[in-house]
């Protein structure tokens, strides 16, 4: 994406990222359901419908489903509030979740088994009572899916990065004596259909640098927290003026984070980089992109 000309405004170029792994891992998933009992779908807290795949859940269709919404922590505890009245409003099941809150992630489990079993007591279901638990984890790219695995494992079993896209595999791995998982890559939706959507998936990293555009995407993080007066990201960049432009924030940051040219000038590349970086370890303080609607 090019950054247009007001440097505070959204990316009028949308682009489509959709690699091939991504279309073959899809067309597995539809393949595989038959297998699962439940599908755990992570998305991100900070953007819980954006981080969605209409074109999986259309997939999953009427299979037992769980969403965990993931990073919790980077969120505010009234926008968990808010997304949580929303979300019981419309009779989802769902958690909201820190994926290294070990307590919370085996929770998930267990709420996993408890959909399971009344879908199967309300279908009938011949085997209803039957204790091995299936689960199939799916999700967006860099939504915390492996390092939930990872946690419900007790041990690293998949690859965790920074990056979007490492899983592309799918791979059994048990969680308990009577509970396996099957991991699956990280499927974005085929097309991203409103600006706003990709910067916020951009932000959270779920499309690469290289695609989204580190500029563009950095400049949107540092203008979403101005305009949200972050005091976290105001005292860490030692920024006094709540009412600083983007330009002179990222001039700041430059001389204080050492992001200078030879001549002495802000490097701005590296400031992009560094801002990116900062906030997607969540040093930049908690947000919210994406408002719980009007009930």
């Amino acid at each position: 994406m090019s950054r247009p000309n007001d440097p505070t405004a959204p990316s009028r170029a949308l682009f489509n990222w959709y690699p091939g792994h991504m279309a073959r891992a899809l067309r597995e998933i539809k393949e595989r359901l038959k297998m699962v009992d439940l599908v755990m779908e992570v998305r991100d807290a900070r953007l819980p419908l954006a981080s969605s795949n209409r074109a999986m859940l259309d997939e999953i269709g009427q299979k037992c489903h769980l969403i965990v919404f993931n990073k919790a922590n980077l969120t505010s505890d009234d926008a968990v509030r808010e997304w949580t009245k929303y979300l019981d409003q419309q009779e989802m099941n769902f958690m909201f979740v820190d994926c290294f809150d070990k307590t919370a992630m085996k929770k998930s489990v267990s709420m996993a088994r408890k959909i399971v079993l009344k879908n199967r007591e309300r279908t009938g279901s011949v085997d209803h009572k039957k204790t091995k638990l299936k689960l199939m984890i799916v999700g967006l790219p860099n939504t915390g899916k492996s390092s939930i695995i990872n946690q419900l494992a007790s041990k690293s079993v998949t690859k965790v990065a920074d990056k979007p896209g490492q899983t592309q595999i799918q791979q059994w791995i048990i969680i308990e004596n009577d509970v396996e998982l099957l991991d699956t890559p990280g499927v974005m939706p085929p097309m991203i259909d409103k600006e706003e959507h990709a910067l916020w998936l951009s932000a959270v990293h779920a499309i690469p640098d290289d695609v989204a555009d580190e500029e563009t995407t950095a400049r949107f993080v540092v203008n979403h927290l101005l305009k949200e007066k972050s005091e976290t990201f105001m005292a860490r960049y030692k920024l006094e003026d709540p009412e600083i432009t983007i330009e002179d924030t990222l001039a700041k940051i430059a001389v204080l984070r050492g992001c200078l040219t030879n001549g002495g000038l802000p490097d701005l590349n590296r400031v992009y980089k560094l801002v990116l970086q900062e906030f997607r370890r969540g040093e930049l303080g908690k947000t919210i992109f994406e408002k719980a609607p009007k009930l």
